[in-house]
């Protein structure tokens, strides 16, 4: 693809920046508040889960959780989420009572870039906390309480079907990009590569496991498609995309460890659709699968535990399963499989951007 850059150059890149770190130091300056009714109201689980995301008990899993599950809250994702909402409304009506050309500049609130991810995040976000919530008091159906999976993956079709719909029907999209090669026409298609593309990229969540692995992965995607978005001349879009990895560099601050919170469920779906949202926004979901190359591991994990244990009558690939928790079981520290995972997240976010950008 040819590179598009903002007339304004200048101004798009400290607009993209600025507000990138607004987002952080907001999410810095509210994190004791947060904390502090997290732990008033012991909003962690109660109970060290005994099975694993795939489904069957076992002793390796048990003692990976045994420290880490009862004690730290759930609901950090919060931070995430609210602070984008937060930042995207203050400059939104900063916009509205001021014609400063600057805060004209800095409001990212645009009906053909950021409506439609802002609200998939939020949307999502907001059953995720119900889905934390019941976790805490042990309620549903999941083996750690909560909404089944089958609930949790029909909700995030659902929220798949209404954005494939804005997508095709409002925004008139029906092409998807292959690098290298051109823009094809799917026509009706492209609604459900959206929500496939959707429920595969929430299935890769199970990287929350350790902490500080899940801030660090998002911010390395999210920050790619910072990048792609600006070279797209899409400046409200890279924009939302540096608040979200402005608050999500505030949440690892607290998740590195002994990690003050976890991201739970109220972080992990709303991430995981608004990165669908941007990868279709930015015509970049063949360079997806490796921009969140960590996702696709994680989740390919599970799928391969669960089929081998099936087919070949109860063996494992695994230790355990997801990946990173396979190589705890071998021995690796944790903070080491996060490191490690940090590297191959930003490696792969760079070949993702270098791979879009080039064709």
């Amino acid at each position: 693809m040819a590179l598009t850059l903002p007339p304004d150059l200048g101004l798009s890149i400290i607009k993209v920046l600025f507000l990138s770190a607004c987002a952080f130091i907001a999410a810095m300056v509210w994190t004791p508040l947060l904390t502090h009714y997290l732990y008033k109201y012991k909003m962690w689980r109660k109970e060290v889960r005994q099975k694993a995301v795939d489904g069957y008990g076992t002793p390796i899993f048990a003692k990976l959780h045994a420290e880490k599950e009862i004690g730290t809250p759930r609901m950090g994702g919060l931070l995430v989420w609210i602070t984008t909402l937060a930042v995207a409304l203050v400059f939104f009506i900063l916009a509205q009572v001021s014609e400063h050309p600057l805060l004209q500049k800095l409001n990212f609130l645009s009906r053909n870039q950021t409506w439609l991810p802002l609200a998939t995040m939020v949307a999502a976000s907001l059953v995720g906390l119900v889905d934390d919530v019941l976790q805490v008091y042990r309620r549903g159906g999941y083996a750690a309480g909560g909404l089944r999976f089958s609930r949790r993956m029909a909700t995030v079709a659902l929220i798949g079907l209404i954005g494939a719909w804005w997508f095709y029907f409002r925004l008139d999209q029906h092409a998807i990009h292959v690098p290298f090669v051109g823009d094809f026409e799917i026509g009706l298609l492209y609604i459900p590569l959206f929500v496939i593309a959707m429920l595969g990229v929430f299935s890769g969540g199970v990287v929350d496991g350790l902490d500080g692995l899940a801030g660090g992965v998002f911010a390395t995607i999210f920050g790619a498609f910072g990048i792609i978005a600006f070279f797209n001349n899409q400046i409200d879009l890279a924009a939302m995309a540096g608040v979200i990895m402005g608050s999500l560099l505030a949440f690892l601050w607290f998740n590195i460890p002994p990690a003050r919170f976890y991201m739970g469920e109220t972080g992990i779906l709303g991430l995981t659709t608004v990165v669908t949202v941007f990868a279709f926004l930015t015509n970049s979901v063949f360079v997806l699968p490796i921009i969140a190359i960590l996702l696709v591991l994680e989740s390919a994990s599970v799928i391969i535990q669960l089929t081998s244990k099936r087919l070949r009558h109860g063996k494992k690939v695994f230790l355990v399963a997801p990946l990173h928790h396979h190589f705890e079981a071998k021995g690796w520290p944790s903070y080491k499989v996060t490191m490690r995972f940090w590297v191959i997240s930003a490696i792969a976010a760079i070949l993702g951007v270098i791979i879009r950008l080039s064709g």
